[in-house]
Parts: C-alpha cells; sequence; structure tokens
C-alpha cells in the first residue's frame, strides 16, 4: 500500500511541476471497465492529474469498501477496456492482497484472475508521457477495482 501512495505523490508532484498541459480532451481522465465473460464492470477513478488539474483520492482499498468485489473464475481472463484516444503509453496493473502488492503482466489489455480463492485489490494506472520529454506527464490516471476468485 505505501508503493502505491509514493507512486502517486511522486506522479502528482511531476505533473504539478510540469505543468501538464491541456493536449488532452475531456474534464477527467477516461473511464476504464473491465470485460469478463462477455460482461462489462465499471472501475472507479482515483488520484489523477488532467488538464492542469490534479486530484488525490485513498487507496484502492479504501476507495472500494463500498462497492462489492466482481466474482471471477480461477485463471480467468480479463479486459482492460478504455475508449479514448490517445491511448495511454504507459500503463502499469498492481494487486494487492493482505497489504501485498505486486506488479501483474498484462498483455493486449488482458490478465488472467488468480487461481487462489480470496478478494484482490487492483490499481491500474495509466499515464500519456511526452514522446519527446520522458519527464512531461500530459496526465495520468489511477483505476481501482476489486475481484473475488470464487
Amino acid at each position: 500500500m505505501r508503493k502505491v501512495t509514493v507512486v502517486v505523490v511522486i506522479l502528482l508532484s511531476v505533473c504539478i511541476f510540469s505543468g501538464c498541459n491541456n493536449e488532452l480532451s475531456g474534464s477527467k481522465p477516461p473511464s476504464v471497465s473491465i470485460k469478463i465473460d462477455n460482461k462489462q464492470y465499471d472501475t472507479q477513478l482515483g488520484t489523477y492529474c488532467w488538464n492542469a488539474e490534479c486530484v488525490d483520492t485513498v487507496g484502492p482499498v479504501e476507495l472500494l469498501k463500498e462497492k462489492e468485489p466482481i466474482q471471477v473464475k480461477a485463471g480467468e481472463q480479463i479486459t482492460l477496456n478504455m475508449d479514448y484516444t490517445p491511448k495511454p503509453n504507459e500503463i502499469h496493473l498492481s494487486q494487492i492482497e493482505n497489504d501485498d502488492e505486486v506488479e501483474i503482466e498484462v498483455n493486449h489489455n488482458q490478465f488472467i484472475a488468480p487461481n487462489e480463492k480470496g478478494t484482490y485489490f487492483y490499481v491500474y494506472s495509466v499515464w500519456w508521457i511526452d514522446e519527446e520529454d520522458e519527464n512531461l506527464s500530459h496526465g495520468d490516471a489511477f483505476y481501482a477495482f476489486a475481484l473475488e476468485v470464487k
């Protein structure tokens, strides 16, 4: 959990001090959904910097405390969907279980649900990094969701 907080603080600082510009459309980052067995589920927008506005939220576990986890089967394929252009050029997916955080591999916007039963929290982190200056972020967003493996 502490790693997520540190990353969020660093990214907010980079965004604020680099003067995140207005190259991205909309007043907020685009929504992200996940697709499981041909059903769509919304994620919860967390901390973000978008068009020179930065919003900080609580961590994923606290952000999702009022929401029921999405039921999945062990090893089920999950697809992350964002209907927005341009697509972010850097993404990370972190899985949190019992205060342990691990990076999850995402291939072609897909990942596999855990094999062990339990409730898992996720943070899907995306950035629109400047193509010429890798230290300049045009925007970033963090999305939270929870899965319960039955």
